[in-house]
């Protein structure tokens, strides 16, 4: 879906530059159609660099995407100029009375924070509990599936021996999901934290089914029956090289961290990284959007429930 996106975002020269079709509001304005409405909540502190990764993504296929920028409103981001924010993001007041399509909860650097003490828990809650009846399809992601899973189902988190850290391969368990319609009997995923929840607390959820997993990563992808509420640990969205600024960024910083596994050529951090991910990372985002949102999701977006 070519992605309708604010004519100034800095995603859209980015994408433009990588050939990637990007819509400006100009020319979606001159389209009879409707495009799915999407709403990415933001909660990752590099908000520019996590918007144009999402962006790549739902960008990749065939129709037309208005994708709506949330951030919680009780926090203060650090990391992004409050010129942008001011600009491109919307506050929960500002889209709780609309439905949407689909929706992407991101994850955040909190893995040593218990949820309560995240001084945007109740906002998060709040959000999450409202997409299940204006949200057609909810994707969670890496810290927004921990804390869906908390809050959901009460299934917590536990802290790594050291960090999960690296690009891991990952068998698809439920082989006729057209979530993974497409996949390759083993696919790549990056992860790049010290938490994770346990594979037999998931399945013993009842409305939860595992559809994807690793050996070394542990679950990868759950949902529920519908596909209302999908959950994804790990990174497919991850640029080429997020985990060597990651890197680098602790080895400077003098902190204990490995070089991550699978992913600089005979582990040598002086090379560049092998990107082995990016294509299922695409038909991931494509499937959903094709038979999760835009096959299923009514016309009549008011309609959802």
């Amino acid at each position: 879906m070519p992605i309708k996106i604010p004519n100034s975002l800095p995603a859209a020269e980015t994408l433009r530059q990588e050939n990637i079709f990007v819509m400006t509001e100009d020319r979606a304005s001159t389209q009879d159609i409707r495009p799915l409405e999407i709403l990415l909540v933001n909660l990752m502190p590099t908000k520019i660099a996590t918007e144009t990764q999402f962006s790549r993504l739902l960008g990749n296929t065939p129709l037309q995407i208005n994708l709506t920028l949330l951030m919680p409103k009780n926090h203060e981001s650090k990391n992004t100029p409050p010129g942008h924010l001011k600009k491109f993001y919307k506050s929960f007041e500002d889209v709780k009375e609309r439905n949407f399509d689909g929706c992407l909860i991101t994850g955040a650097p909190l893995d040593f924070v218990k949820y309560e003490d995240v001084d945007y828990w109740d906002e998060v809650v709040g959000i999450m509990d409202w997409s299940k009846t204006h949200v057609h399809s909810t994707i969670f992601l890496c810290w927004g599936a921990l804390a869906a899973y908390y809050h959901f189902y009460g299934i917590d988190k536990y802290v790594l021996p050291e960090k999960l850290f690296g690009v891991f391969p990952h068998t698809v368990d439920c082989k006729h999901s057209i979530l993974f319609r497409g996949f390759d009997d083993i696919y790549y995923v990056p992860h790049s934290r010290h938490v994770n929840v346990r594979t037999e607390d998931i399945a013993a959820v009842p409305e939860l089914r595992i559809m994807s997993s690793s050996g070394e990563a542990g679950v990868h992808v759950a949902m529920t029956e519908n596909g209302r509420q999908i959950f994804v640990l790990g990174h497919m969205e991850y640029d080429p090289e997020t985990l060597k600024n990651e890197y680098d960024r602790d080895v400077a910083a003098g902190k204990p961290i490995h070089i991550p596994d699978n992913y600089y050529p005979d582990d040598d951090p002086t090379q560049p990284p092998v990107v082995r991910w990016r294509g299922h990372g695409n038909l991931f985002y494509s499937n959903w959007l094709n038979y999760f949102v835009y096959q299923t999701t009514p016309y009549d977006i008011s309609t959802i429930r």
